[in-house]
């Protein structure tokens, strides 16, 4: 029900069904991403019952967490790796799918999407962005929420470490970054049992403004934009995030 072909991969298909992005990233404070969520639904005041889309989940983090709060969560990434392991989590109330979060899964059919932990703008294309908030227009439920949580990309920007090497079991991965005014790009260079490794991750440094032009010429109304897990306000020169809240109009 879930499954979209892709013609060719694209970088963030390739490398995310590798183990090697899995172990790079095996350490993610699981506790900040379970409190974060929890308060998200505090704040949003959802209700037992109410139907939620995991927008590029993962591994299920966070639709875990939003299901043991009550809520009917799907959850879909376009890593086959990753939702096989998710699968093992889920129950009657929990379900997830492969799917391209470009086109629409299904209309009129979710109260709230959530999209975490900065799963957004991976497209050579920006109009692809317009696809994506498109096609969450589309299976939002009338008047239903969006919750975008992005890096702040102003701050990343000025603090971008340019180079280091992390060790994870045994193997050196040597990391570089560069901003070349529209994305920013994380090489990952590494050898195992014998045989070299090379993968880019690239993500397109939207700003406020950028998402605020997006969303509202598609139809949302942004109504809360908060700067951290905490839910404090927004500074563009200091804050860790950006998240926003829209409601679809």
């Amino acid at each position: 029900m879930y499954i979209c072909k892709m013609e060719s991969k694209e970088w963030f298909e390739s490398w995310f069904d590798t183990s090697y992005y899995h172990s790079l990233y095996k350490n993610r404070d699981e506790n900040e991403a379970k409190l974060f969520v929890t308060k998200l639904v505090r704040f949003l005041k959802l209700t037992k019952n109410q139907s939620a889309l995991d927008l590029a989940c993962g591994k299920g983090r966070h639709s875990i967490t939003l299901n043991e709060l009550g809520l009917n969560v799907v959850g879909v990434d376009l890593s086959k790796n990753s939702i096989e392991c998710a699968k093992k989590h889920e129950n009657e109330t929990l379900k997830f799918g492969v799917h391209d979060m470009r086109e629409n899964l299904s209309p009129n059919s979710f109260e709230i999407v959530f999209n975490l932990f900065t799963s957004f703008g991976y497209f050579d294309n920006f109009t692809d962005n317009e696809k994506v908030i498109q096609s969450i227009h589309n299976m939002l439920t009338d008047k239903g929420i969006l919750v975008i949580d992005f890096m702040n990309s102003e701050k990343s920007i000025s603090n971008l470490v340019l180079e280091e090497t992390k060790k994870v079991d045994e193997i050196d991965y040597v990391i570089s970054r560069k901003y070349d005014g529209h994305h920013i790009f994380k090489n990952i260079q590494f050898s195992d049992q014998g045989k070299d490794f090379k993968y880019t991750e690239r993500v397109q440094a939207l700003k406020l403004k950028d998402f605020e032009n997006l969303l509202i010429s598609n139809k949302f109304e942004i109504i809360h934009i908060f700067g951290d897990f905490n839910l404090n306000p927004f500074d563009e020169k200091q804050s860790d995030r950006l998240i926003l809240i829209a409601t679809k109009n």
